[in-house]
């Protein structure tokens, strides 16, 4: 077995046991959500009017382990972050990997950020006007697919978003993106904005208000943000360029 052979037999032994790692981590936090199930599922329902409504009792398996299973992602993907680092930072030069490694906890604190944002913010305001649409014109009930997807789809897309300035300065710190650039194609970034927020809010103009609002400031915040990276790195590559 030649160098190389070698080589990639040890890049895929140790892209296995990253996976391994991430795959044992939700297994360990599925049975941990699917234990405390019924605290989290009262968690979750607490401020509802109402008594969600199952239409079969397999209704109820599939409530607990789809809710195990959110639970269970939601507490892995910062390992799968930490997984994916470990993997990639034997290929990066020491410099690289000082930069890179101060992202990890970052990513941690806005990715749940983005999810209290979604849940406590976004959440109670689109579905008391969404409730309040057919207030006294329909019986309001709930099934607990049809209200979980909601809650998933209004918490989970700003988990993801809000890495937005985080993304921003890891490409600007290794010179994909510049402040610059950033703010002329700031029309075309508003639009882009506007495009996935209509296709991941429900079809209400509250809701896409909602999420195009802390979008576009998260966007004017990662200009700024980039700028700061931007001027660091031209001041480290000049006085590289005056050291002798």
């Amino acid at each position: 077995m030649n160098e190389e052979s070698m080589n990639l037999m040890e890049h895929l032994g140790e892209l296995r046991k990253r996976i391994m790692i991430t795959l044992g981590a939700f297994i360990l936090f599925f049975i941990l959500s699917f234990i405390f199930i019924r605290d989290i599922y009262e968690w979750f329902v607490k401020d509802l009017d109402m008594t969600l409504t199952v239409l079969g009792p397999l209704d109820i398996i599939w409530v607990y382990f789809s809710l195990a299973g959110i639970i269970a992602i939601a507490l892995t993907v910062p390992i799968l972050i930490l997984q994916i680092w470990l993997f990639v930072k034997p290929g990066l030069t020491p410099k690289e990997q000082k930069v890179t490694v101060m992202y990890i906890p970052a990513s941690f604190i806005l990715f749940a950020g983005g999810l209290a944002f979604g849940y406590f913010i976004v959440l109670p305001l689109v579905l008391n006007f969404l409730v309040g649409l057919g207030d006294q014109m329909f019986q309001t009930m709930f099934t607990p697919d049809r209200y979980f997807q909601f809650v998933i789809r209004m918490t989970v897309p700003f988990s993801i978003l809000f890495e937005m300035p985080l993304v921003v300065m890891f490409l600007t710190s290794i010179g994909i993106l510049t402040p610059d650039g950033m703010k002329k194609n700031r029309k075309y970034a508003y639009f882009g904005i506007v495009v996935v927020s209509v296709l991941i809010s429900p079809p209400d103009l509250i809701s896409d208000i909602l999420v195009i609002v802390p979008l576009i400031f998260l966007y004017e915040i990662s200009i700024n943000l980039s700028r700061i990276v931007y001027r660091r790195r031209m001041k480290k590559e000049q006085e590289a360029e005056i050291k002798p």
